[in-house]
Formats: C-alpha cells, sequence, structure tokens
C-alpha cells in the first residue's frame, strides 16, 4: 500500500498540492488529459518548474475568467461563477468520463466539504451551496488531486497536525477570522 504523508505548516491549497503531486512524478500530460473528461468548458493550466529562494518547486494554476488579477481587491468583489450543491458537482463527477476510481475519491471530499459546512451554516448538506469550492477552479484542483493520487497508487493519505494561524481572511461571508469556522 502506498501512502502519502503530507505537513502543510503553511496550510495548503489545491494549486500547491497538485504542484506538490507534479513534482513527485505525475505526468502533466496525464493531469491535463484526465480533467478534460469533467467537461468543465474553458479554463488554463499553468505548470512550470520554478525556483523560490534557491528551493526548486513546481508550480500550478487554474486560470479561468473567474480569476482575480494578482493584487486585486477581495473585499468589494463579486464572483461570477456558479454556486454549486453536492448534487451539482456529483453531476458533473457523474457525467464525465473520468475514472470510478477517480470519481469516488472526488467525491469522498466533496462530501466532506458538504459536510463541514453543513455543520457551519446550520443546515442540512443538501441545502448547502459551496461558493470557492463550487467553481471551476477549485473543482479542478480537487478532480485533479484525486486523478493524481490513482496515477501514483496513493491510497491513504496522513496529514500533520495543522496549524491554526491568525488574522482575517476575505470570501463570501464577508472577512472571517483564520482559521475560517469550516
Amino acid at each position: 500500500m502506498k501512502a502519502l504523508y503530507l505537513e502543510p505548516f503553511a496550510g495548503v491549497s489545491g494549486n500547491m498540492l497538485l504542484g506538490a503531486l507534479l513534482y513527485v512524478g505525475v505526468p502533466f500530460d496525464y493531469l491535463q488529459k484526465e480533467l478534460t473528461k469533467l467537461h468543465l468548458g474553458e479554463y488554463e493550466l499553468i505548470h512550470k518548474r520554478v525556483n523560490k529562494s534557491g528551493i526548486q518547486a513546481c508550480y500550478f494554476d487554474v486560470v479561468t475568467e473567474d480569476t482575480p488579477l494578482y493584487g486585486h481587491a477581495h473585499e468589494h468583489h463579486e464572483h461570477a461563477h456558479a454556486h454549486r450543491g453536492l448534487h451539482d458537482i456529483e453531476a458533473i463527477l457523474d457525467g464525465s468520463d473520468l475514472s470510478a476510481e477517480v470519481i469516488a475519491k472526488a467525491k469522498k471530499v466533496f462530501f466532506a466539504l458538504a459536510e463541514a459546512e453543513a455543520k457551519v451554516h446550520g443546515m442540512t448538506i443538501e441545502e448547502v451551496h459551496f461558493h470557492e469550492v463550487g467553481a471551476v477552479d477549485s473543482i479542478v484542483d480537487i478532480v485533479g488531486a484525486a486523478a493524481c493520487f490513482v496515477d501514483l497508487g496513493i491510497e491513504e493519505v496522513y496529514v500533520s497536525p495543522l496549524y491554526e494561524g491568525m488574522g482575517n481572511v476575505w470570501c463570501q461571508h464577508g472577512r472571517i477570522p483564520v482559521p475560517a469556522p469550516a
């Protein structure tokens, strides 16, 4: 059995996780091919090797028409992306040409996110409407990670304790403290 151990001392985004998975050996062509099976419309994948203060890394990003420009203030920005519920995401996955294994892994992640959102907002899972998580870039990140896990043969993922952080962040619900409730 292959397992992946993550130590996200400063947190981890979908882009960071995909960059790391590409760095350890997932072919970018494979990831691109898998993501086209989602039939999500137009978006661009950016993938390049970078050097950050003498440390080699893999930069990955998903660019959509909703991607804010660097330095854009989020305080007053309303994203135009669809607010999808779990059933909408599952319909996208079920309507894709992805393997059953990738679909199952992705659904497991989206279900866990729906459970957390439901708990935070005091509603049922069926009532949850994903904001940022329902956007194309987030769907690509989660499904992409599931596809990479399959490619690498990863059966289990272990994560070190998360550091809580401090400060505030802007999101669909306005300014909230870090760590965010979900």
